[in-house]
């Protein structure tokens, strides 16, 4: 009311209010009192959640079966012999920034995944490119299958060479019209989670996203890595100058048009 001071819910425990009036202010106003109410629309949150118990082998089967009953597309779990089983995640890829990929090799082939031949090794030469937004990919995997090897079965699929550290998997669940965010520790096991949420996505899914420790490690990076950066961005800026500029050359011929037809109106 005095000081005109608001903050978003999620920076309540960051704000100190120093009132230049205390007479006034600190009795009338608190950091509570000047929240900002919360956001109806979609946000992104980190969120910290408590470790679920582990299953027995009894409850295991039985979250199975449950699961499978709730499968659509016949990406069915299979319990095996020794207690592990078999399943499929699916992984949106949402990265931001360029990924490093040999130049010049061609797709492969299921030859190739079948015999492991790591296409990557066949060259030294390289290249930068950007995945496709929001690209799915689906794996199959066991329930002893880690985050670290679900990370790295991905880039080799997608032939990419940048270091396994540069990426994590992320957990993202929607709750009162909200898209939350959980970063997942190296040595989770994505299977159990997706067993624990059951098949629909939108109740807990998969996301490879850049793992931002804060800022930028640019010593993480080699030299072509950071030339390639910069002749993207380079390339970049370029098309967004050519869009302004037609955008208004457009504008241009528009108003000029326009003066034109209502000069050669009568009074």
């Amino acid at each position: 009311a005095d000081c005109r001071y608001t903050c978003h819910q999620e920076c309540r425990s960051l704000i100190q209010l120093d009132c230049r009036q205390p007479g006034q202010c600190q009795s009338q106003l608190s950091p509570e009192s000047t929240l900002l109410p919360p956001c109806s629309q979609n946000v992104t949150q980190t969120v910290e959640e408590e470790k679920p118990e582990p299953l027995t082998v009894q409850e295991i089967k039985q979250k199975i079966e449950k699961y499978n009953e709730k499968v659509t597309n016949c990406l069915l779990m299979k319990l095996n012999d020794d207690g592990t089983y078999t399943g499929f995640i699916k992984v949106h890829l949402k990265l931001r920034r360029p990924v490093t990929v040999p130049a010049g090799i061609r797709p492969q082939s299921i030859y190739d995944a079948l015999k492991e031949v790591n296409l990557a090794n066949m060259t030294d030469k390289r290249t930068s490119f950007y995945l496709p937004l929001d690209a799915i990919k689906q794996l199959h995997i066991s329930s002893t299958t880690t985050v670290s090897e679900v990370i790295q079965g991905l880039l080799k699929k997608f032939m990419v060479v940048d270091n396994p550290q540069k990426f994590a998997l992320f957990k993202e669940m929607q709750k009162d019209g909200q898209v939350l965010f959980q970063k997942l520790p190296l040595t989770e096991y994505p299977l159990y989670l997706r067993l624990l949420a059951g098949p629909d996505t939108n109740v807990l899914s998969f996301v490879l996203k850049e793992n931002e420790t804060g800022e930028v490690e640019w010593d993480a990076f080699s030299i072509p890595e950071l030339q390639n950066f910069l002749m993207i961005l380079d390339k970049e800026e370029k098309d967004k100058i050519q869009q302004v500029q037609r955008k208004y050359e457009m504008f241009k011929q528009r108003l000029q048009q326009s003066l034109k037809e209502a000069r050669s109106k009568p009074g």
